[in-house]
């Protein structure tokens, strides 16, 4: 369907002219093609960024983002004259497209095209709202592709990082609840930094140490090779091996044939191209990493979000002021990490915000209500 498919056909005399636009059209296409001027300028942006196919790809978003922009220029006509501001959220697309260009952008920018108006505005065509429906899945694409690009210690930190928020704010509320001291909520808060960053260390050292001493016995070794020329080719237990392994039994006794110098089975001899299992297992034990930084790594983002919850005390603040600014403090923090854990996930930024703001306060409000009840027994 072409950019002016809506547009009446113009006599051949052309003594009859489409009807002039009523004001609202106008600003509402006004709209609509300075979102399409922005979304084409962000794509763009980031293809400049991208090499090989992503960039392709990219490149073919922004023309047809154009297509669509001539399309409501062509309804506008000298209306298009004047431009307008795109909406806050390309706005804000379009300046981070142009200056950092990140798998952030693509998430928002799925969302955005998701959330496209065409399929219910009779004067867009029905070949526009399809395409801002592809578009959606071209970019979700193209975003999944960056997050599995983003490393493991990046999660990390956005959930090490909430982790000690959470838990930290919830202790340093549950002990002023009781009426203790400034100094004894400070105390209370440092050794919950303490206790819980050296807790997910020596729990992530462990983890990923166990996981590779499980890998290093589950790896093959070379013991068929040493066996082999020894072996009964009648009797031949290298078979079990490789079927143990998980090859058929077709290429399990080409290759024990192999292994033993001898081609006297009647298979396939591609099968020797098969790749051993131990290099495999190499790029599994190079995915984990060390245990030793991933425990420094989970010491370091638990401690980073368990400090902004005492942040008002180490500052000698105290009594309700210093409550209200921790929770301040730490309601911002859990927005952000919420934030991108909902970027990084494909959904709403703000309701996964909202969501780890609810789990934070709701968790803080529970130690709060049993440090009243408690420091009222004590009492």
């Amino acid at each position: 369907m072409t950019p002016d498919a809506h547009l009446p056909d113009a006599p051949a005399d052309g003594g009859t002219h489409r009807p002039e636009p009523t004001p609202s059209e106008i600003r509402r296409w006004r709209k609509y093609l300075a979102d399409e001027r922005a979304e084409g300028a962000i794509y763009a942006a980031l293809a400049s960024r991208r090499e090989g196919e992503e960039r392709e790809i990219l490149l073919g978003l922004a023309t047809a983002e154009k297509r669509h922009e001539e399309h409501w220029a062509a309804l506008l006509g000298e209306h298009a004259d004047k431009r307008v501001s795109p909406s806050l959220r390309r706005t804000m697309l379009r300046f981070m497209a142009r200056n950092f260009g990140s798998v952030f952008v693509l998430a928002l920018a799925q969302r955005a095209e998701g959330d496209s108006p065409y399929e219910d505005d009779d004067d867009a065509t029905a070949q526009m709202a399809a395409d801002e429906l592809v578009h959606e899945e071209v970019v979700r694409g193209l975003a999944t592709r960056g997050r599995t690009r983003l490393s493991g210690n990046f999660r990390a930190a956005v959930f090490g990082a909430n982790d000690g928020l959470v838990s930290n704010l919830a202790l340093v509320m549950g002990v002023g609840a009781t009426g203790v001291s400034s100094a004894f909520v400070l105390f209370s808060g440092i050794a919950g930094l303490l206790a819980g960053a050296l807790s997910m260390a020596a729990g992530e050292y462990v983890s990923v140490r166990s996981q590779r001493e499980l890998l290093t016995a589950s790896q093959p070794t070379q013991v068929t090779l040493v066996a082999a020329p020894d072996l009964d080719l009648q009797a031949n237990e290298l078979v079990l091996v490789y079927r143990a392994r998980g090859m058929s039994r077709e290429a399990a006794e080409h290759r024990a044939a192999e292994r033993m110098g001898k081609f006297s089975c009647d298979c396939d001899p591609s099968l020797s191209l098969q790749p051993e299992l131990p290099e495999e297992t190499e790029d599994e034990h190079e995915t984990l990493g060390s245990a030793f930084g991933a425990s420094a790594s989970s010491f370091c983002f638990f401690a980073s979000g368990a400090l902004i919850p005492i942040l008002p005390y180490i500052f000698g603040m105290t009594g309700l002021a210093a409550v209200v600014l921790s929770l301040v403090l730490v309601g911002i923090a859990l927005m952000a990490t919420g934030g991108v854990v909902g970027l990084l996930s494909g959904a709403s930024p703000a309701k996964r915000g909202f969501r780890q703001l609810a789990i934070g306060l709701g968790a803080a409000g529970v130690t709060y209500l049993l440090g009243l009840l408690f420091g009222g027994t004590v009492a």
